[in-house]
């Protein structure tokens, strides 16, 4: 069984929060190369995501299907890689001051995959999964650190603190004191 571990800098329920977007599987699991579907009850229990491993023009349809859902601390699935075979996938979560730490375990349970002598399997899960772990924590931290937007008149929208001016001040006018109209359609 190949096992890896993250520290994340964002707490578990927004790790959870990617994992229950069905929809975002291809952005965070390596191999996994487009969503095809997802069940209107992901992630319970039973419930699937069907998804494309590969390249075009060699892409094979399967799916991954949630064996166990405990947000905010575990989730366990059983994905299919077929010809290769499936895996057992299993996510820990614990919070560890502000944030938190993942832990990935993937073990073949069937197909031809469970064939490939372990140290050989270990060393290849162990690359994927670390880069799994470092995909899904873009995800999550992102999540965690929202930017907030203002509106503002003269400059459309900007981040945090830029454009409050601005947006103060009131409409921008031209030379000669006119209201500007920009973007009304209005010319001179």
């Amino acid at each position: 069984m190949s096992s890896n571990v993250r520290v994340l800098q964002c707490a578990p329920a927004d790790v959870f929060e990617v994992l229950a977007e069905g929809w975002l599987y291809p952005s965070w699991v390596v191999g996994a190369s487009r969503m095809r579907d997802v069940d209107a009850t992901w992630p319970q229990p039973g419930s699937e995501l069907h998804h494309s491993v590969g390249v075009w023009p060699v892409l094979i349809n399967d799916k991954t299907v949630v064996e166990e859902y405990e947000p905010p601390r575990r989730m366990v699935m059983r994905a299919r890689g077929w010809p290769v075979g499936e895996a057992r996938v299993t996510l820990q979560v614990k919070e560890r001051g502000s944030g938190c730490v993942v832990r990935i375990h993937e073990e073949a349970i069937a197909g031809p995959g469970r064939l490939v002598p372990r140290v050989l399997m270990d060393a290849m899960l162990h690359w994927r999964n670390a880069e799994t772990l470092h995909r899904l924590a873009y995800l999550a931290e992102g999540r965690a650190a929202p930017v907030e937007y203002v509106v503002s008149p003269a400059s459309g929208v900007a981040a945090e603190g830029e454009g409050e001016a601005e947006a103060e001040a009131g409409p921008a006018t031209d030379a000669d004191g006119e209201a500007a109209a920009e973007g009304r359609g209005a010319s001179s």
